[in-house]
């Protein structure tokens, strides 16, 4: 290698360094979250006990394309964006929603 290529590698060998850093940093765990959080949406299935992103708990009553309906209470039916699910409540946790 002549000195004039040296001298360009260690110029953007910082540049090329940085990128990597935050490729594996932020870029493929933030794409891999959202995978998993989509995946968890599109496994919604009536029955199953969520919570949604403004902290309301439910069950799912049914599942459209978009949409799903949640039980807030009884007889108390909501529909909401299918992207408005934040979690869903395992038994445990429902058990203690519940009891308190």
């Amino acid at each position: 290698m002549d000195s004039e290529m040296m001298t360009s590698f260690g110029t953007w060998a910082p540049i090329l360094l940085m990128v990597l850093i935050f490729y594996f940093l932020l870029y493929r765990p933030q794409k891999k979250a959202q995978k998993k959080r989509q995946d968890m949406i599109n496994a919604l299935k009536k029955g199953a006990r969520v919570v949604t992103l403004g902290g309301i708990y439910g069950t799912v009553v049914s599942v459209g394309d978009n949409t799903l309906k949640l039980e807030i209470a009884k007889g108390v039916v909501i529909e909401i964006a299918r992207a408005g699910i934040s979690s869903i409540v395992s038994d445990k946790e429902a058990e203690t929603e519940e009891n308190a």
